[in-house]
């Protein structure tokens, strides 16, 4: 299944493979014929692997807060303060990968009270200040445990975000809202009173794992 965001790309892509691959037909040379043909091949691939969207099943815990992205754990660190959570936090930090699926999924239930895009640089989306100098776009989710602030932060190579969500808007955990194309980052940040389920180096996927929860 392809992702609905990806649509307008991969028909792009693909009439462009289709043309490179008849141009390496009708050309005589097979030190060009082939090369060519197989380079549309691989771009093609590429493309449809990463406008892939699978099916999720959203675990049926509100009181968890699930991953919004598919990727790696590169930092878990406490914040002293803020902005939008007001108090100590949490916050995770999540890298996707160009070969990880980037469809977005709302992390819990709740409404959006928070919006807001930055333009900004395009570092490495693992730099650890990738989340407070690159281009993103910030959301805050009013739940019923309180206040949940996620990113959605353009890396190196990504460099188009695209997101749905509206302020006012009621949302369910697992819901997908929007993509980050061509690899990026995405960030989570709780108030303290959440316990933290996850370690660095741990795989997560998006409208599946559980990255805070508050069981004792």
């Amino acid at each position: 299944m392809i992702t609905r965001y990806g649509y307008f790309t991969v028909g792009v892509v693909a009439l462009i493979a289709i043309i490179l691959i008849i141009a390496g037909i009708l050309i005589q040379n097979n030190f060009i014929r082939y090369p060519l043909i197989l380079v549309a091949l691989l771009i093609l691939v590429f493309t449809l692997n990463f406008f892939r969207d699978p099916e999720r099943t959203t675990p049926q815990n509100e009181n968890a807060v699930i991953s919004p992205a598919d990727g790696e754990i590169i930092l878990i660190k406490e914040l002293e303060n803020h902005k939008y959570i007001g108090e100590q936090a949490w916050q995770i930090s999540i890298f996707m990968s160009p070969l990880n699926v980037h469809v977005n999924r709302v992390p819990i239930n709740g409404n959006v009270d928070h919006l807001h895009y930055h333009e900004g640089e395009y570092l490495v989306a693992f730099h650890e200040k990738a989340d407070e100098r690159n281009e993103r776009n910030e959301i805050g989710i009013m739940s019923k445990h309180g206040k949940v602030f996620f990113t959605q932060v353009a890396g190196a190579v990504a460099r188009r975000i695209v997101s749905e969500l509206e302020l006012g808007q009621d949302v369910t955990a697992g819901e997908k809202f929007g993509m980050i194309k061509f690899g990026s980052r995405s960030d989570v940040v709780v108030s303290k009173k959440w316990n933290v389920k996850v370690k660095i180096g741990d795989k997560v996927t998006a409208g599946e794992t559980l990255l805070y929860d508050l069981q004792n």
